[in-house]
């Protein structure tokens, strides 16, 4: 039972961890907004809630002398996946704090950068909030108010692995992963369900038909020999006018 609390302790923080991270990329872009910046406060707050939770918990259970070897070889391995996923929030809280001093909202000092990326980030952050519809606040201080305590928010991350470490002794290298790398890419589970939301890069090219890719494909082989024996011919011809003239 706590073995399965545990796992659906850190599928949630995992979760809102990425959300979090596809968020961070618009950040300074085009996509950038005022409500990108209160679903970036949202979302890692909740982050922070649930890497909190999930400390607790893990560290309860690896200090329990009577628990089987072979739970705390599964607990020791969940306890590794979750400092990672806290080393990769701490790294885009980072980023969002730099980039939010260089891009600010209300007196922007500087262009947005044209990176191509279109779409709302509604989705992604109602998907980390495990909520319908998101609800925005009118904060005219975000740009400073808000840095202020993600400034703040990243000395307490820093501060909780390093009491993590301290606590729990657990070195990565000697955790054993218990499948191979890349076994998720090859899961069947549908994209709807797995899938944290990304934002749109531009729009979906059309599909060809089969039939229709072959015959451009072959096309293109033509031109391809038809250029290289033009380009071999006028080679010739200008070596030869070259040795006659000499």
């Amino acid at each position: 039972m706590g073995k399965d609390e545990c796992k659906t302790m850190l599928d949630a923080l995992n979760k809102v961890t990425a959300c979090y991270r596809h968020l961070v990329i618009a950040l300074g872009s085009t996509s950038d907004s005022q409500n990108l910046r209160e679903e970036l406060k949202k979302t890692r707050k909740k982050a922070q809630e649930l890497a909190v939770a999930n400390r607790t918990k893990l560290t309860s259970l690896l200090k329990d002398k009577s628990i089987s070897k072979e739970d705390r070889a599964e607990y020791e391995r969940l306890w590794v996946l979750f400092s990672s996923s806290m080393e990769l929030l701490e790294v885009d809280m980072k980023r969002s704090l730099e980039i939010g001093q260089d891009f600010p909202i209300k007196v922007p000092t500087r262009h947005f950068i044209q990176t191509g990326m279109t779409g709302s980030t509604t989705t992604v952050a109602a998907r980390a909030m495990s909520v319908q519809n998101m609800k925005y606040e009118a904060d005219s201080n975000i740009d400073t108010v808000d840095l202020r305590e993600l400034q703040s928010e990243i000395t307490q991350v820093t501060q909780m692995m390093e009491e993590m470490e301290m606590k729990v002794q657990v070195a990565p290298w000697a955790v054993e992963a218990k499948q191979e790398a890349g076994a998720e890419l090859k899961s069947n589970m549908s994209v709807g369900n797995s899938s944290v939301g990304v934002i749109s890069i531009c729009e979906e090219e059309p599909k060809e038909e089969e039939g229709g890719g072959s015959r451009d494909s072959g096309i293109a082989s033509v031109c391809a020999v038809f250029v290289f024996v033009v380009i071999l011919a006028s080679a010739g011809i200008l070596g030869y006018l070259v040795v006659n003239m000499s």
